[in-house]
């Protein structure tokens, strides 16, 4: 009894500092990934060393990137791309091959491993869908053009990272076989769990969420299970908790109470998200950050500018302006929510180091703390810089 009231206790004095830091956080006008990460080197072990119940965040950071997934799952739009027509997929694809060949050669330039330059380059191509729609919505820009394409390709980094994570995971657990037949393996449970969801889509979720929504807390506490169980199918299948959690999100996509599912989840995530956040800059080894601050700043030099570029070359290309394209690749200047995601998966199946999470962890800082100024005053700055864009425009833009 005696251990858990000082977990409480605990806890009480995190949220604390957590809702000052991001209070702070705020008035400097910083995302609240930036402001938790921060609380979590603040009470780790080079801070305060106020977190001692590790497994217990541990176990409310999975349960929150479980949320997250599912509710990416629930919003995902496969008629928005194609309403942006090809642009979503050739500027989302486009950006994460160019982004992660060049990232990929830089770190190995800079001396990384192989193994470990891939899980670098790879972390830098995605950008955070939850801070650009917040940043647009804020705006009113969701609705302009650019911000319809930043959307689109949004989207389809959203799934090229789920991808990335069931290759990675599956790499990650020990099998005994040959890669070939590994992959086999992969492909036949990929498919199975696929077909399962597909059969449940058809014939029985509808009638579960149809009874279920007629008491709002029902529903969520259905959509909550549903997303965890489905997580925990996946990871003992040797896919990840995200893979499943994703999949349990797209699985209820098609029902008429996506959107009252996702309203209601929201202030769920981003509670649960705090605590993985937390988790995360809790286990940065401070100490190592000094070395890593060279390869930190070229990196996050590389995102915060050839990221807008390789977006503006493919949108001038394809005949957008010079205007739509700059607009749209200031969007991409900072990694991503599942960038982190991405590398504590990486830590936890022995891939990487914490010297290489901490890396990570460090470019998601500048980035995404820099770009969140670069966003809000877009059109400011590119009135001041639109004379040497006409070099990514076409001589008749006609889109």
């Amino acid at each position: 009894m005696e251990a858990i009231s000082d977990s409480f206790y605990e806890f009480a004095a995190i949220l604390a500092v957590a809702a000052l830091i991001g209070f702070i956080g705020r008035k400097l006008h910083q995302p609240l990934i930036v402001s938790f990460i921060a609380v979590g080197l603040l009470v780790g072990p080079y801070g305060i060393d106020l977190l001692r119940s590790i497994e217990q965040v541990e176990l409310l950071s999975e349960m929150g990137i479980t949320v997250l997934l599912f509710v990416v799952g629930l919003k995902l739009d496969v008629t928005l791309i194609r309403s942006t027509g090809r642009v979503a997929v050739f500027s989302g694809l486009g950006q994460v091959i160019f982004t992660s060949v060049f990232g990929y050669f830089i770190c190995i330039a800079l001396g990384f491993e192989p193994v470990v330059s891939i899980y670098i380059a790879v972390a830098l191509t995605f950008s955070s869908t939850i801070i650009i729609v917040k940043l647009l919505s804020d705006k009113k820009e969701i609705q302009s053009l650019h911000g319809q394409i930043s959307i689109g390709f949004l989207i389809v980094q959203d799934i090229v990272v789920v991808l990335a994570m069931i290759v990675l995971s599956a790499m990650g657990t020990p099998t005994g076989f040959t890669i070939w037949q590994e992959i086999i393996v992969v492909a036949a449970k990929g498919i199975a769990m696929l077909l399962m969801i597909f059969l449940l889509m058809r014939y029985v979720l509808d009638r579960i969420t149809a009874a279920m929504a007629r008491s709002p807390e029902l529903l969520v506490l259905f959509s909550v299970t549903w997303a965890i169980a489905l997580a925990a199918l996946s990871d003992y299948w040797g896919f990840s908790k995200e893979v499943g959690a994703f999949l349990g999100g797209i699985s209820l996509s098609a029902t008429p109470y996506r959107e009252v599912i996702s309203g209601r989840l929201n202030p769920l995530r981003d509670f649960l998200l705090l605590f993985f956040f937390i988790h995360l800059g809790s286990q940065v080894n401070v100490p190592l950050l000094g070395e890593q601050l060279k390869p930190g700043i070229i990196l996050s030099l590389f995102v915060l500018i050839g990221n807008p570029i390789i977006v503006m070359t493919i949108l001038g290309i394809m005949g957008y302006r010079k205007r739509t394209g700059f607009l749209a690749g200031l969007n991409v200047a900072q990694i991503s929510e599942f960038s982190l995601i991405l590398a504590a998966l990486g830590l936890s199946l022995g891939q990487i180091s914490e010297k290489t999470l901490g890396l990570i962890t460090l470019v998601g800082l500048f980035t995404i703390g820099i770009s969140t100024y670069l966003i809000m005053y877009s059109h400011q700055i590119y009135e001041r810089i639109a004379p040497i864009l006409s070099l990514f425009e076409r001589k008749i833009p006609y889109r």
